[in-house]
């Protein structure tokens, strides 16, 4: 009877294992070139900080590798619809990273406006993951102005799968790919957290904040959608970026492009 009672303990134990010992997923991040060109920077300061009427800017769009599973963050411009779209597009650059569209498990957006989700249609097997307002914005009988409404036909019609967020969101589950509720340029707005293995904790901030002086001086450009909401969102985001000692990239300011290795290297 002894035997049999630590024979079903033994099995029960050996069962359980795999699901313990189950490796982690490698995580990567990759940075990919969404567009480029110059942006009048006194439009970002609701309090006339800044002066210079032609600053760099940078468009970027994000592959974030789990496992098996890929992830895209962002999409930018479609190439030919203006000066700063990109010369590529985001399928072929996909391509050269040798991941078909079709591998593509999730679509993250940070927010509505075009120079975010221009290439929306590369992904549409992807499940959308959007903030709740933004969706409410977008599919409303009158649109919010500057949403681009064009660029999520698929997913309004029906086509694809929509998960509108009002929270956070662990995307995978195990807490490595964490989209951060971030409000105030837009009503819905995201960032991104990912948790590397050598790099350490990466926050992608989306429109948060345009260049390192908005950052760092939780400056509010007078367009965005809620300037109380903006201030708390920096806050919150500043203070993950201490507790996490997490790398902060503004993915629109060309000095955080070199956070990150040159495609199409990753971090780990």
């Amino acid at each position: 009877m002894k035997t049999t009672l630590r024979a079903a303990l033994a099995a029960a134990l050996l069962a359980s294992l795999p699901a313990l010992a189950q490796p982690a997923a490698e995580v990567t991040l990759t940075r990919l070139e969404c567009g480029s060109g110059v942006n009048d920077q006194r439009r970002f300061s609701d309090v006339f900080a800044y002066t210079e009427p032609k600053m760099p800017f940078t468009y970027s769009c994000y592959v974030i590798k789990h496992g098996d599973d890929y992830m895209v963050w962002d999409t930018g411009f479609a190439p030919g619809t203006n000066p700063s779209a990109p010369k590529v597009s985001l399928g072929d650059q996909l391509a050269q990273m040798k991941v078909k569209p079709e591998q593509v498990k999730f679509v993250g957006i940070s927010h509505f406006h075009a120079d975010h989700t221009g290439q929306l249609n590369t992904v549409p097997g992807a499940t959308l993951l959007i903030g709740a307002k933004e969706w409410a914005e977008i599919t409303a009988a009158k649109p919010m102005a500057g949403a681009n409404v064009a660029g999520f036909t698929h997913w309004i019609s029906g086509g694809g799968k929509v998960e509108p967020q009002a929270l956070d969101k662990d995307v995978f589950g195990d807490g490595t790919v964490m989209i951060l509720r971030t409000p105030g340029h837009t009503p819905g707005h995201q960032s991104l957290l990912v948790r590397l293995k050598d790099k350490g904790p990466v926050v992608l901030l989306g429109d948060l904040a345009h260049f390192h002086e908005n950052y760092q001086n939780n400056g509010v450009p007078g367009f965005n959608y809620d300037r109380a909401e903006t201030l708390a969102s920096l806050d919150r985001v500043k203070q993950i970026e201490k507790n996490l000692k997490a790398t902060v990239i503004v993915q629109h300011d060309p000095r955080d492009i070199g956070k990150l290795p040159a495609f199409p290297a990753s971090a780990k």
